[in-house]
């Protein structure tokens, strides 16, 4: 069955990534080398490499690979950067940001997942990513500043201690709105100033914590 997932996932990066418009070789050979059905309950992984986003329990999902990609492409990452992510949730937005940068950062509210996460990621072999259990919302000061910071999930406005922790240079890209409806937005930091970019509109479930919303 590797094989098919193999085929399923080469078919996943020329038509779901390529044919919309993902142009980044890097995030295209990730999303091709990374076996997204691992990271899947065992009832859902034929569904793995389908173009939506799929339920992984605790009320939490799975992006889908075009966001994962879209994402991923609009940090900009060239390999020796250290990168925050806000909301593990699976650890597959992880392993593509591990497969793109020196170091990754994983922050996760729910510790279980956190924990289910850790296991994967170590039988996968990725050794450059450090997963912390906590609000994601406040960042993780201990290996601030970081070159990049994802959030993938909902935000009610940009955290104001995600900027802070964010380099000089560095970018952040998450989804702001209301629980129903978000676009996907990138800062910029340049000489401390925010520099707001707007994408696309999209659906994540809400960010939980001090800065996101109320649970």
């Amino acid at each position: 069955m590797e094989d098919g997932f193999a085929r399923l996932r080469a078919e996943m990066v020329e038509y779901q990534l390529k044919g919309r418009g993902i142009k980044d070789p890097r995030v295209l050979f990730a999303m091709g080398r990374v076996p997204r059905h691992r990271f899947l309950p065992a009832r859902l992984q034929a569904s793995a490499y389908d173009d939506s986003a799929l339920p992984i329990g605790s009320g939490q999902t799975i992006s889908q690979p075009y966001m994962v990609a879209a994402m991923t492409e609009l940090l900009e990452l060239k390999g020796n950067e250290k990168v925050l992510e806000v909301g593990t949730g699976s650890g597959y937005q992880a392993a593509i940001l591990a497969e793109l940068s020196n170091k990754v950062v994983s922050m996760e509210r729910i510790e279980t997942l956190s924990n289910e996460a850790g296991k994967l990621l170590k039988e996968l072999g990725y050794g450059n990513i450090e997963l912390v259990a906590g609000d994601g919302t406040i960042g993780y000061a201990p290996e601030a500043p970081y070159d990049g910071i994802i959030v993938t999930a909902a935000c009610p406005d940009i955290p104001a201690p995600l900027f802070e922790q964010l380099n000089n240079g560095g970018r952040l890209v998450l989804p702001v709105g209301d629980r129903f409806l978000q676009t996907l937005t990138i800062v910029k930091k340049k000489e401390g100033r925010m520099i707001t970019e707007y994408s696309f509109g999209c659906v994540f479930v809400p960010l939980i914590g001090k800065y996101g919303f109320p649970d």
